[in-house]
C-alpha cells in the first residue's frame, strides 16, 4: 500500500553519534559526537537515551520551538519495550507514539507522521531513530565483554540518534509518498547474516512502490537502502533482478557509506535503527538542498529478530518501508 502526500515537508534534522561514526566520511555533518560509547553515562542503554535527548534538544533549537509547540513525537529503538525512547521521552515532554519495526523504524516513523499531518490531525511532529552498538549486541547476540567471535559477513550496529522535524510548513524537501512493507521470511536463521535476512523485504517494497506509483527506476536519482551492508547489497541486486526483473541502478546502501570500511573494524558496514537516518538527514538532505539530487527513495530495512525465537532456532522475518523524497524550489 502506498500513501501520497501533498502537504508534508522536512523542515530540519539533527544527528548525534558515537566515536566510530565520528571518524566516518560524514563526520563534519553531524551536530554532535562523543569520543566514547558511554556518552558520560553509566551504561550503554543510558548512553542511547542521552543521544535521543541530545538530538531532540538540538533540533528544537534549530527550529526555534519549545517542547509544547510540537504536537507529537514518534520514535523507536532496538531495546526491549523501547526503553531508550521511553526514558528519553519522559524528559522531552512531548506526547509519544513509540514504534518498533527494527531497523526499518526510521521510515515507518516518517510515514506515520506524514499520514497524520496530511490528514490534518496534527500540524507538526518530531521523529527519532536511535541505536547503540553495545546495547544492541547485548540484546540480540552476546555482550561485547564476552568477546564472542563473529563471522566476516556481519555488520556493525551504529551508535547515535537521528531526529527530524516534519510539518505543514513548506520547505525545499517534500515527503511525496510512502509505501508500507510486508513481512518476508526466507528461512535464514543466522543472526549475523542480516543482509541476507533483509534484502528480500527491500526488494519487495521497492517493487511494490514502483507498481503502486506506476514509475520506473529512472524516476529516482537515488534509491538508498538502510543497512544491508556490502554482502546484503549484492544479494539485493541479484535477488530483485531474479524475482522482480528489476535491474537496480542509481542505488546505494547507507550501511556501505556511514563508516570507512577500509580503515575501521566494522566488518561489512553499518546496521541499526540509526544507520539510514544518520546518512539521510546529513549527507542526503545536504545534496538535495544543493540541487545535486532531486528525487530519492529511502528504503529502511529491519530484521524482526528476537533472542528467544533465535534460541529456538527459528528463522528471522524481515520488513522494509519506503519513503519518497523530492527537492522542490
Amino acid at each position: 500500500m502506498t500513501f501520497k502526500y501533498n502537504n508534508v515537508y522536512i523542515n530540519s534534522a539533527s544527528t548525534v553519534v558515537g566515536p566510530y561514526e565520528a571518524k566516518g566520511p560524514f563526520s563534519k555533518l553531524y551536530d554532535k559526537n562523543y569520543d566514547d560509547l558511554y556518552f558520560g553515562e553509566k551504561s550503554w542503554e543510558q548512553a542511547e537515551t542521552k543521544a535521543i535527548n541530545d538530538s531532540v534538544e538540538i533540533l528544537l533549537k534549530k527550529i526555534n520551538k519549545k517542547n509544547n509547540e510540537i504536537d507529537i513525537h514518534i520514535g523507536g529503538d532496538l531495546l526491549n519495550q523501547l526503553v531508550a525512547t521511553n526514558y528519553a521521552s519522559s524528559k522531552i515532554g512531548i506526547p509519544l507514539i513509540g514504534i518498533y519495526s527494527a531497523c526499518a523504524t526510521s521510515t515507518l516513523s516518517l510515514m506515520l507522521a506524514s499520514n497524520m499531518i496530511e490528514a490534518n490531525q496534527i500540524k507538526n511532529a518530531i521523529v527519532t531513530s536511535s541505536s547503540h552498538n553495545n546495547s544492541a549486541e547485548k540484546q540480540f547476540r552476546n555482550p561485547v565483554e564476552y568477546g564472542g567471535p563473529k563471522k566476516g559477513y556481519t555488520t556493525f550496529t551504529t551508535t547515535g540518534c537521528a531526529s527530524c522535524y516534519l510539518s505543514l510548513e513548506k520547505s525545499n524537501i517534500k515527503i511525496e509518498s510512502a509505501t508500507i512493507g510486508s513481512v518476508i521470511d526466507m528461512g535464514v536463521t543466522d543472526v549475523f547474516n542480516m543482509g541476507a535476512v533483509m534484502a528480500p523485504a527491500a526488494a519487495k517494497v521497492i517493487s511494490d512502490h514502483l507498481k503502486d506509483t506506476n514509475r520506473t527506476l529512472d524516476y529516482y536519482d537515488l534509491i538508498l537502502t538502510g543497512d544491508l551492508g556490502i554482502v546484503g547489497k549484492m544479494i539485493l541486486k541479484e535477488y530483485i533482478k531474479k524475482e522482480y526483473n528489476i535491474n537496480l541502478k542509481n542505488y546505494d546502501d547507507s550501511a556501505c557509506m556511514i563508516f570507512d570500511t577500509d580503515n575501521q573494524p566494522v566488518y561489512m558496514g553499518g546496521s541499526g535503527v540509526a544507520c539510514l537516518p544518520l546518512v539521510a538527514y546529513t549527507h542526503l538532505l545536504d545534496k538535495m538542498k544543493k540541487g545535486k539530487l532531486k528525487k530519492v527513495l529511502l528504503v529502511a530495512t529491519g530484521a524482526l529478530m528476537n533472542t528467544t525465537m533465535c534460541n529456538q532456532h527459528l528463522s528471522i522475518p524481515s520488513i522494509a518501508h519506503a519513503i519518497s523524497l523530492e527537492a522542490i524550489k
